[in-house]
This record gives C-alpha cells, sequence and structure tokens, in this order.
C-alpha cells in the first residue's frame, strides 16, 4: 500500500473508532436508564412478533371462510384471546395487526419528521421573509387540532394505508419545526460556522455539513416520541372508520367491536387484547424517546 492510500484510509479509521466508541457510551448511558431498557426491550418483543407473524399464525388468519372459532366465542384453550365477530381467532389477529400499526406508526413520524426537520433547518438558517412565512404556517398548525385535520385529510382522500401516514404525518410536524428552529438558530451563532462562512461555505454546505449533524441528535429523540402518537392516531383513524378496511390492524380491532356492539354486550375479550397492544407499544416508544432524551441531553434530568 502506497503511502498516499495509507494517509487516506487513516482519517477514515479513526472516524469509524470514534463512532464505535460514541455508539458504546450513547449504550453505556442507556443501558443506565431502567425504563428505556423496559421499554426496549417490549418494542423488540413486539417487532419480533410482526415480522414472525406469517409463521406463527399464518397468512391466511383474516380469512372468514375457515374461522376456527364461533362468533364472539369467549376464551379458551384453543383461544386464548377469544374470537371476533366472524369467528376468527383474536390472538391471530392481534399478532398480525402488529405488523400494520407499526409500519404505519413508522413512515407516519418519519414524514412528520423529515417535513418538520426541513421546515426548521430552512427556517433557522436562511431567517428574514422566509422565516416569517414558515413559522406562521407552523403556528396555524399548532393551533388547529391535530386529530380533526388529521379526520379532515383521511376522508377526502382515498381510504388505505397511504391515505393514514399522509393524514398523520403532515398533521404532526409543527412540534419538530418548532424545536428544529430553536437548536439550529443556537447552532449557528458558534464561532466554527462564521468561519465556515468566512473559507467560502454555501448554505448547502453549512446546513448540511454543520447544522444537520449537531440537530440530529434531537431529530433521533423526536422520531421515538411522535412513533408513539403516530400509532395512536391510526388507531383512532382506524377506528373512525377511516382506515382501510381490507387490512387488519389493532384500530381496525376496535372499529370492529364498536360495530359488533361489544361495548354494550360486554364481549370485553373482543376490545382488551388490541387496546393493550396500542397501550403498550405507545408506553415503550415513550419510555425509548425520554431515555434517548436523557442520554443526548443529560440536562433533562429525565428520571431513570
Amino acid at each position: 500500500m502506497t503511502t498516499e492510500k495509507i494517509m487516506a484510509a487513516r482519517p477514515r479509521g479513526l472516524a469509524w473508532q470514534r463512532r464505535r466508541a460514541s455508539a458504546a457510551r450513547f449504550w453505556r448511558q442507556y443501558r443506565a436508564h431502567r425504563a428505556g431498557v423496559l421499554g426496549l426491550a417490549t418494542l423488540v418483543l413486539f417487532v419480533l412478533l410482526a415480522v414472525a407473524a406469517p409463521l406463527l399464525v399464518g397468512s391466511d388468519v383474516d380469512d372468514v371462510t375457515g374461522a376456527p372459532g364461533s362468533p364472539l366465542e369467549r376464551p379458551s384453550a384453543d383461544l386464548p384471546f377469544g374470537a371476533d365477530r366472524f369467528g376468527r381467532d383474536l390472538l391471530g389477529l392481534v399478532i398480525w395487526g402488529a405488523r400494520v400499526s407499526l409500519l404505519v406508526g413508522l413512515f407516519a413520524a418519519v414524514l412528520s419528521v423529515a417535513i418538520g426537520m426541513l421546515i426548521g433547518v430552512t427556517a433557522g438558517h436562511f431567517r428574514g421573509w422566509y422565516a416569517t412565512v414558515m413559522m406562521r404556517i407552523t403556528d396555524w398548525f399548532l393551533v388547529m387540532p391535530t386529530l380533526v385535520l388529521a379526520i379532515a385529510l383521511a376522508t377526502v382522500m382515498s381510504r388505505s394505508l397511504l391515505t393514514i401516514v399522509v393524514a398523520i404525518g403532515v398533521t404532526t410536524w409543527p412540534t419538530t419545526a418548532r424545536l428544529v428552529r430553536a437548536q439550529t438558530l443556537a447552532v449557528e451563532t458558534r464561532p466554527y460556522i462564521e468561519r465556515a462562512r468566512a473559507l467560502g461555505g454555501g448554505h448547502w454546505h453549512i446546513m448540511s455539513r454543520h447544522v444537520l449533524p449537531n440537530v440530529m441528535p434531537l431529530v433521533l429523540a423526536q422520531t421515538t416520541l411522535i412513533i408513539s402518537s403516530a400509532i395512536l392516531a391510526e388507531a383512532t383513524l382506524a377506528f373512525l372508520g377511516l382506515g382501510d378496511p381490507t387490512v387488519v390492524s389493532w384500530g381496525g380491532l376496535l372499529q370492529d367491536a364498536r360495530e359488533a356492539g361489544a361495548v354494550s354486550a360486554g364481549h370485553w375479550w373482543y376490545l382488551v387484547p388490541p387496546g393493550i397492544a396500542i397501550a403498550l407499544v405507545a408506553l415503550a416508544f415513550t419510555l425509548c424517546g425520554r431515555a434517548v432524551e436523557s442520554v443526548l441531553n443529560p440536562r433533562l434530568g429525565v428520571a431513570r
């Protein structure tokens, strides 16, 4: 290997060593948060169930023609969670519904954070009339009820999972935009930003090389917190009948239970499993998000 190649490979090796050391330090500090570890373990369990759903319950779990039980059958040894109004196994439906609910929550959160990060970074960097217009739009979305806007979008668009993702993503970004803009303004007051401008660094160079890496920890923590809200929003929209009726989700199961009169008839086994699944996943993401916030910003003082 030539001297030039050795000199070029050395900085890359040092960079990877620093990344590995940073990741190890993050995990060491994260493990100190018992609530965060519990939330992470819960998420891993649900993700494994969602990934292994085709092997555990089969892809025909939502088939009404081959339902293993009778309509609204109570829990038993053969059907631990009981049966729905079509006689389908509720345990299998809850496991299969994890795939849809987790994916919709994740994609909706990514879309929301992407919009908020784009608006927040650009508004904090360019300022002037552009920042004023963007922040007034953000304020408008902040004062409007998020659920009402999502319902309005889901109503005028076709009923599909993409509609749910878009409806949640384009209505939940303002908080992220506000946080990212504040962090961007703080970063751009630092001396190395002035040096970068003096050396001829353009807008894209400053935002991508200096601002974005400094706001990414905040974005990561915000993403984990938004996923829980997105899962709850998906369940709410599905419960109101605005979801895709051809797929199985936790919110869709609750909507089926409502239509079957499970609440008034006392068929608790139809309502409790999907409701508990939604609550556990939302709580797990919240615990993980709080732990990530505490690790990335110890001044928050989040309890362990």
